[in-house]
């Protein structure tokens, strides 16, 4: 890590965590404190069951059925309340710089204006949601327009109807945010579709989550509740291909980018190539419990044709179980999920994933009024892993059989609660490699938001999983006004 880059580091998280210990607002009074929950509206469940277990902040907008109101002039709401329709939306800019000289990538990590519109019209049988982003972005260099991978001019993050066929059951159909599971900013059975490009170089955490093409029915009882997703036809991670972001290719032994980006073998026929997801959840006294089933493929590039050079998608199974609840004065969750890699059950190809159990255990308490703490451990699990080793091509580097991986969040609200102060780093002692997320967010008003942050990677070896990300160590900031 270069002095510059060092200094910013330390100042930064001077600021962060002085800002932390000295700003000590007045608790508010009791019943005056703002719950951090889901925008997303949801049916209410039968007598005895619970909601669905809390996401982690930033990814509360699950579903296309949610509304945003700020408050508003005079003449924008007699504008707005004129439409046949609900209309809310944002008009962004963010701008971020590269702290490391790359010479595959351009100096600039974001540089973009986003405007995005949100439709909602409600009947009495269903309810219709739109959610379009409008964008310029000077970054890429292409800019054609791809639904899939969110490129070009046009994001559409959100398209569906929802139905309500029984007073038990809900369906919605097309484009959707999906997500569940337990973890903070880590995954396990949450096997939808996630943009890491975005994560990495400074947009909202919401950006996270890509849209998934799909059909959902949930239905509520007093069992358990069930949901159903069928997605027609695969949809993959917006992942790291290059074009935005450097990485370590064991095929070239180095850190490539835009020199050498990654082409796959897309899995784009309908009804073919498709997903099915289940979960099934209900409350266990004060405990929330869900089971999970999925069947498609590594979301993310898990295996290559040694004959073209593609990338590839390989089949997947994955089951899994999750459990949320208090302890002490906090909460705690366990999740666990493994990944039958079907194309390679015995472990034994090297171009394709080995199957893994993987372990999430995590734990949330509130430290100081306006100040939680939240500390994670994952572990990644490879199996057949003596097969794994002898197939290994000469000159590969080898993964750990074990990966491990220790988070920890810092929340800070300030200035009553109108600042946001968030320290998250992952730190895996096994690769011995990490990454620091800095975030500060100030609400100026109702409709106007302002924003700054780091993503600072660190490993002493190029190929690991955070280790090779290290040239890509950014600064950014970005202004909202939302209407």
């Amino acid at each position: 890590m270069g002095v510059t880059r060092a200094a910013i580091l330390s100042s930064l998280l001077g600021l962060l965590l002085s800002t932390m210990a000295l700003a000590q607002d007045p608790p508010l009074p009791a019943g005056l404190v703002a719950p951090v929950s889901s925008t997303a509206e949801e049916p209410q469940l039968p007598a005895g069951l619970s909601s669905e277990p809390t996401l982690p902040s930033g990814l509360g907008t699950v579903s296309s059925i949610s509304s945003r109101s700020p408050a508003r002039d005079d003449a924008a709401a007699t504008f707005l309340d004129s439409l046949p329709f609900d209309l809310t939306g944002f008009i962004e800019s963010r701008l971020g710089t590269r702290l490391d000289d790359d010479t595959t990538q351009k100096d600039t990590s974001i540089g973009e204006v986003r405007l995005q519109l949100q439709i909602e019209s409600d009947w009495d049988w269903a309810r219709l949601g739109i959610t379009a982003d409008l964008l310029y972005d000077r970054v890429p260099e292409e800019h054609n327009l791809k639904f899939d991978s969110g490129g070009g001019w046009l994001d559409l993050r959100q398209a569906a109807l929802l139905l309500r066929p029984a007073d038990n059951a809900d369906l919605e159909v097309g484009r959707q945010i999906l997500t569940w599971g337990t973890g903070d900013l880590i995954f396990i059975n949450d096997l939808f579709p996630k943009d890491w490009n975005a994560f990495f170089i400074g947009r909202q955490d919401e950006y996270l989550k890509a849209p998934s093409d799909a059909v959902k029915l949930a239905l509520f009882n007093n069992v358990a509740n069930l949901d159903i997703i069928y997605t027609p036809r695969f949809n993959s991670d917006r992942f790291i291909d290059g074009r935005r972001l450097s990485f370590f290719s064991p095929i070239q032994g180095r850190i490539v980018g835009r020199d050498f980006p990654v082409d796959v073998d897309s899995r784009n026929r309908w009804l073919r190539e498709d997903e099915l997801a289940l979960r099934a959840y209900r409350n266990l006294g004060s405990w929330e419990a869900a089971l999970y089933a999925y069947g498609g493929y590594w979301k993310s590039p898990g295996g290559q044709d040694p004959v073209t050079g593609l990338a590839t998608f390989p089949n997947l199974y994955a089951f899994g179980a999750s459990l949320r609840g208090p302890v002490a004065s906090g909460i705690a969750t366990v999740e666990t999920g493994y990944y039958d890699s079907r194309d390679d059950s015995s472990g034994d190809n090297p171009f394709i994933n080995n199957s893994e159990f993987r372990f999430l255990a995590s734990y949330e308490q509130e430290l100081l009024p306006q100040l939680t703490l939240g500390v994670q451990y994952y572990l990644e699990w490879l199996q057949d892993y003596d097969n794994y080793r002898r197939s290994l091509p000469p000159g590969f580097a080898a993964r750990d059989e074990k990966r491990h991986v220790f988070t920890t969040r810092l929340t800070r609200l300030a200035m009553n609660q109108n600042l946001t102060l968030s320290l998250f780093n992952y730190y895996g002692p096994s690769d011995e490699d990490g990454y620091l997320r800095v975030n500060a967010n100030y609400k100026l008003s109702d409709q106007w938001q302002i924003e700054g942050g780091s993503n600072l990677f660190y490993g002493d070896r190029r190929y690991t999983f955070f280790g090779q990300f290290e040239d890509n160590n950014n600064l950014y900031v970005g202004i909202r006004f939302g209407f």
